[in-house]
C-alpha cells in the first residue's frame, strides 16, 4: 500500500478553500444587461438614468453598447446624449476609485443643466456597489457592466478611467488616471467639452 505524501492534505485544504471563495451566490452578481427589458435589481439612492434623445450617437468602438442602470433607464452608447457628458468607470474593490467617486459627485452636483454626469460599475458585486455607494453618498444615475464590456471596448485595463463625451456622442477624451479635486474637473471638462462651470 502507498503512503499518501506530505503534500496530499495540504494541498487538498487549499482546494476546498479556493473552492469556497468561489462560491457565491448568483443573485449577489450584476448580470451582463442582454436585453432592453432586463433591469438590474437594486434598492439606493443612486438615481435612475435619463432619458436620452433618440438619435444616433458618433460612431465609436463603444457605440453598440448598452448598460441597465440602478433604479431604472439605461445608458445606451449607440444614442448621442444630446449634452456634453461625462462617464466616470468605477468598482467598489478599486482603491483609487473610491476616493474619486466623492469627487464625481461633487462634478455632479455642480453641474447643473451644462453637462450630465453618470457612472458605470464596472466588474463589480451588485451589493458591494450599492454598499459603497451608500456609505460614499453618492446619488449619480449609475449603469451596470458587470463583464466589463465597456472598458474592453475603449482598449483600457484597471480602474478608474472617465470618459467625456461631446453631445453627439463621439469620446472627447479618456481620463487615465484618478482625478484628485473638483476643479481639476472642472478644467478637464471645460478644456474638452467647452463647457465653464
Amino acid at each position: 500500500m502507498t503512503r499518501p505524501s506530505r503534500l496530499a492534505a495540504p494541498l487538498l485544504a487549499v482546494a476546498l478553500l479556493l473552492a469556497g471563495c468561489a462560491s457565491g451566490s448568483d443573485d449577489d452578481i450584476a448580470a451582463a444587461p442582454s436585453s432592453a427589458d432586463e433591469v438590474v435589481p437594486a434598492d439606493t439612492d443612486l438615481a435612475p438614468c435619463p432619458d436620452q434623445p433618440d438619435q444616433p450617437a458618433a460612431d465609436s468602438d463603444v457605440s453598440d453598447l448598452r448598460f441597465d442602470c440602478f433604479n431604472g433607464g439605461s445608458l445606451d452608447f449607440a444614442k448621442a446624449p444630446g449634452v456634453p457628458t461625462v462617464v466616470n468607470l468605477w468598482a467598489s474593490w478599486c482603491g483609487p476609485c473610491r476616493e474619486e467617486l466623492p469627487i464625481v459627485q461633487q462634478l455632479a452636483d455642480a453641474s447643473g443643466d451644462q453637462l450630465r454626469v453618470l457612472t458605470v460599475n464596472s466588474q463589480d458585486r451588485v451589493s458591494a456597489a450599492t454598499s459603497f455607494a451608500a456609505d460614499a453618498g453618492i446619488t449619480i444615475p449609475t449603469a451596470v457592466d458587470a463583464s466589463g464590456d465597456l472598458a474592453a471596448g475603449l482598449g483600457l485595463r484597471g480602474l478608474p478611467y472617465t470618459l467625456f463625451l461631446a453631445a453627439d456622442g463621439s469620446v472627447a477624451y479618456v481620463q487615465r488616471v484618478p482625478v484628485d479635486s473638483l476643479a481639476e474637473f472642472e478644467q478637464l471638462v471645460a478644456e474638452h467639452l467647452g463647457v465653464q462651470l
